[in-house]
């Protein structure tokens, strides 16, 4: 692994000052990746890792397995296996691992691909594999590009997938094949990323197409997130949706004290100029998503998106596009609790650190103070009271009570260049794990908390 002299000197001074925390390689196998792709990659009893083996050149596409290895033993299993995969597919990668059951849910690429019709961000689809019923392979959202389309299917491509507290919910970004083959067809921007969910209500049936691209699935899914190719400058109309994920491990309070099931993402507006700045937004959702609201039916037409069900509501929580230091970046991560919510953004400085925000926009707060960017990669511990992230190629701990910067961080690992990535919290709040490159190949490590 490559120092520069910089990240020596500072690592050195720092040794004789600061207890670092103890990392553990787990993974070695040096012809892959083990990509841990900034998901929840922990099993319920926090014994297992979960991890796709994409590789540079091929991406997902190219990854065949899904393996996941013990914490403790470094014991590999397959979880599933693609036996005849090829460089453009099918693929199966980033996978993330549901919080109360024995179940993984990863992206696959269509079962139809071909050399001439790869693996594509609109030709891709969620597998869920429930490890009690012997890696049966199940379709979690039903695919449906065929007018007219299925009211509870999507059309596309869904992409990191993420349970819900209680696994009784998926959410997802997401690419439209039908508005894909429409922007191809007119030249003009159709096919815009978005948000979706799906929910453990009842199958989606459809009838087998010639050309394999129709997949039934056994969940009810929606997009939740309205997007458009010509945002309104100076609107809170969006382009693009992403950097997304649930609000709380089971939404958040409203001021009537009930709980509200959410999603916290990026979305990308254009200011009073027409120029693209991307803002924090929540979007509640609600309990029945399978009546349509007004904006447009379920399942979409052939030349409009599917729309977001009735009751649901898409908020802007930021204006930093009013500022002098516009943007967010990053995932938007919640508390546990879902009362405040986590973001990338720049300070009066133009450095990139933590904000913090209420689901109503209001509390917005700057949590780290640091002289060079924050690279990202943060997770809340599961007691609300700690982030972690990674900064000048050292894992940070950060305290989120309202103490002296200096008083409430704390550096856990050496600064190392290509810095550690992917950082993932155990649910009991023990353990963290995270990937290093170690020459061509992402491992996996953990560390003790």
């Amino acid at each position: 692994m490559k120092y520069s002299l910089l990240t020596l000197i500072f690592s050195l001074s720092a040794c004789t000052t600061m207890e670092y925390m103890t990392e553990k390689q787990i993974t070695d196998d040096a012809n892959y990746h083990h990509d841990l792709d900034n998901n929840d990659n922990f099993s319920p009893d926090n014994q297992w890792l979960v991890y796709d083996t994409r590789t540079d050149d091929g991406g997902i596409a190219a990854s065949a397995r899904i393996e996941k290895v013990n914490v403790e033993t470094g014991e590999k299993k397959i979880v599933y296996e693609l036996p005849h995969n090829q460089a453009w597919g099918p693929g199966a990668g980033a996978v993330s691992y549901s919080p109360v059951e024995n179940a993984v849910v990863f992206i696959h690429g269509l079962p139809s691909v071909t050399e001439a019709n790869p693996y594509q961000q609109w030709r891709r689809t969620g597998v869920i594999i429930d490890e009690n019923l012997a890696g049966k392979r199940i379709f979690m959202d039903a695919r449906d590009i065929t007018a007219p389309y299925t009211k509870g299917a999507l059309r596309g491509g869904t992409h990191r997938h993420e349970w819900s507290g209680n696994g009784q919910w998926i959410g997802y970004t997401y690419n439209d094949a039908v508005m894909k083959a429409l922007e191809d067809s007119t030249g003009e921007k159709h096919n815009l990323r978005t948000i979706g969910v799906s929910k453990k209500i009842n199958a989606v049936v459809l009838e087998k197409d010639a050309t394999g691209e129709n997949i039934s699935g056994e969940w009810y899914s929606v997009l939740v997130v309205k997007v458009t190719p010509t945002p309104t400058p100076g609107s809170d109309e969006i382009s693009h949706a992403a950097g997304d994920s649930w609000v709380g491990t089971n939404g958040y309070q409203k001021t009537d004290g009930s709980r509200q099931m959410a999603r916290a993402f990026i979305g990308t507006v254009k200011d009073k100029n027409g120029k693209n700045v991307d803002e924090v937004f929540i979007v509640d959702i609600p309990e029945d998503i399978t009546i349509a609201g007004e904006a447009g039916p379920l399942e979409g037409t052939a030349t409009t998106m599917p729309m977001p069900p009735k009751g649901t509501v898409q908020r802007r929580l930021t204006h930093t596009a009013d500022g002098n230091q516009p943007g967010c970046v990053g995932i938007v991560r919640s508390a546990p609790d879902g009362q405040t919510l986590a973001f990338l953004a720049k300070d009066d400085k133009g450095i990139l650190q933590i904000f913090t925000i209420a689901p109503d926009g209001t509390k917005l707060t700057q949590l780290t103070f640091h002289d060079t960017p924050v690279e990202g990669f943060f997770r809340w511990h599961p007691s609300g009271k700690n982030i972690y992230y990674v900064c000048n190629g050292s894992i940070m701990s950060c305290e989120t009570d309202p103490e002296a910067f200096d008083k409430r961080v704390k550096q856990l690992t050496k600064p190392t260049v290509p810095s550690p990535t992917n950082l993932v919290i155990s649910h009991d709040g023990k353990t963290i794990a995270f990937n290093r490159l170690i020459g061509k190949a992402k491992q996996v490590f953990i560390g003790k908390l």
